[in-house]
């Protein structure tokens, strides 16, 4: 197995409360950014890393994105799409959903990230580490958000979102790497916080760490979505 053949799952089915009103009619991944749709500037990204399987774990206002994609042919990628279903799944519960789509192991990135980042080199660690999950990793210093992991010699030695350790310099950068049975002790077609599963992962030992120098960038928020509108307009 390669990095390229990995499929990855993109998080798009939150209620993206903090972009009201923008997201009131329009789901985060068709909010405009630099001229055109999120959801645009992330496929091309992916596909410029040669990620081209593309499963979509949606919910609010999923129809819009089917209708805008499609299968993504006239993208040069495969999209597919997994709905969460008559309640919201959170992000744990939503790829659990979409496990039939995703097969052995798989990329997952938040549908409201923008990273440019190397992705084969974030896979062939994954690989390489032979654990059940990976997360990546970026030297915060509580500049960009919240520090939330304790990295320290090439591992991650905590990971909290709730309980702040003096040595948590680093944060979760938003795109991680699982294989199917980290998900197996939990529940189908409940709630699930992807957090707790990579705490579950953590405590067994089971979690590779993989750190990053590039900063994120993301539209959870007006501030965020006016930042990657500037840098994506002046790249263009």
């Amino acid at each position: 197995m390669n990095p390229e053949e990995l499929p990855v799952a993109i998080l798009a089915g939150g209620l993206a409360t903090r972009l009201k009103p923008i997201t009131e009619k329009v789901p985060k991944l068709l909010v405009e950014v630099a001229g055109e749709p999120f959801f645009s500037h992330q496929i091309r990204l992916l596909r410029n890393s040669g990620l081209r399987h593309l499963v979509v774990c949606v919910g609010y206002l999923g129809d819009r994105i089917v209708e805008a994609y499609g299968d993504g042919s006239k993208w040069g990628v495969k999209i597919e799409y997994a709905f969460d279903g008559p309640k919201l799944l959170g992000t744990g519960g939503a790829l659990i959903r979409a496990l039939p789509l995703l097969g052995e192991a798989f990329y997952v990135l938040y549908g409201d990230s923008y990273l440019p980042i190397d992705y084969r080199a974030v896979g062939d660690a994954f690989l390489k580490s032979g654990k059940l999950g990976l997360m990546t990793v970026f030297e915060n210093r509580e500049k960009y958000d919240s520090s939330n992991v304790w990295y320290e010699g090439g591992r991650i030695r905590a990971y909290d979102k709730r309980t702040k350790l003096p040595a948590m310099r680093h944060i979760d950068y938003g795109l991680g790497i699982f294989r199917q049975p980290a998900f197996d002790s939990f529940p189908r077609g409940e709630s699930v916080d992807l957090a707790d599963v990579q705490k579950s992962l953590l405590a067994r030992g089971e979690l590779a760490g993989f750190e990053v120098t590039q900063r994120f960038y993301e539209i959870g928020s007006h501030a965020g979505l006016s930042e990657l509108d500037h840098l994506l307009k002046n790249q263009s």
